[in-house]
């Protein structure tokens, strides 16, 4: 099986990686029947909440789909890219940015003036303090029809679906924009120049778990360097210290 590691060489990148490892866990969790199940979503949809509530996100994510959207619009003519895939990739771009520059005042805002997920959102992060003695009314919705407990969680998740379709829209395409290659690490080391007048947002690194190893990666906008690892017995990581060969991509 191929293991794919990210690296974002921005803020903004690596707040929007979060968000979609947060988005993915929640879609997991609210199909779910168990109580502990919508337990767990609720704490995700805090995690959300918290990540979301950076001043700068929803401009970053409109200002990044613009950006986007004037790339494509550059490839019109084209003879070597089709113009139906091409209407598709801006019409999904124009949906999610319109969706999302509708929502008044920061994503997630409305439910900061629902009292009762505020004290369950406040107690939550404590060791065990979501008890029924802490929080009774809590004890209970846990306890009633999964059906209700379902459709709260989608009434509360409903106001994050613009910020998720967004999300989904703008790392999809620039994940497309990628261009791979296939690189042989020397002693377990890798080091690349980035420059031809580009300025890359992500780095994709592609390795087959069959060899047991794992990148270390960083970087900035002129340079990047991998470093292959071994863990131990301990699940500690060592220097693999070896050649080998992985596929990289580069997203601007």
């Amino acid at each position: 099986m191929i293991v794919v590691y990210e690296y974002p060489f921005h803020e903004s990148i690596r707040t929007m990686l979060r968000l979609e490892q947060l988005f993915g866990r929640l879609d997991l969790l609210r199909g779910r029947d168990h109580a502990v199940d919508h337990h767990y979503a609720l704490a995700t949809l805090f995690e959300i909440m918290d990540v979301a509530a950076r001043a700068d996100l929803k401009s970053d994510l409109l200002l990044d789909l613009d950006r986007q959207r004037t790339q494509l619009a550059a490839y019109r003519g084209n003879p070597s890219i089709s113009e139906a895939v091409l209407d598709a990739a801006i019409s999904s771009i124009n949906t999610a940015w319109q969706a999302l520059n509708a929502l008044p005042g920061k994503v997630g805002q409305s439910l900061t003036t629902n009292e009762g997920l505020m004290s369950i959102r406040s107690r939550i992060s404590i060791p065990g303090g979501t008890c029924s003695f802490d929080l009774p009314g809590y004890h209970a919705w846990q306890q009633g029809p999964t059906a209700q407990r379902k459709a709260d969680l989608e009434r509360w998740i409903a106001g994050f679906t613009p910020l998720w379709d967004a999300l989904r829209v703008s790392l999809g395409l620039l994940r497309e924009a990628g261009s791979p290659q296939t690189v042989t690490t020397r002693n377990g080391q890798h080091q690349q120049t980035l420059g031809g007048g580009r300025s890359y947002q992500l780095l994709r690194v592609a390795i087959d778990d069959s060899a047991g190893l794992v990148p270390e990666i960083s970087g900035n906008r002129l340079l990047v360097a991998i470093r292959l690892m071994r863990p131990d017995a301990d699940g500690r990581l060592r220097p693999a210290g070896e050649d080998s060969s992985l596929d990289l991509t580069l997203c601007a």
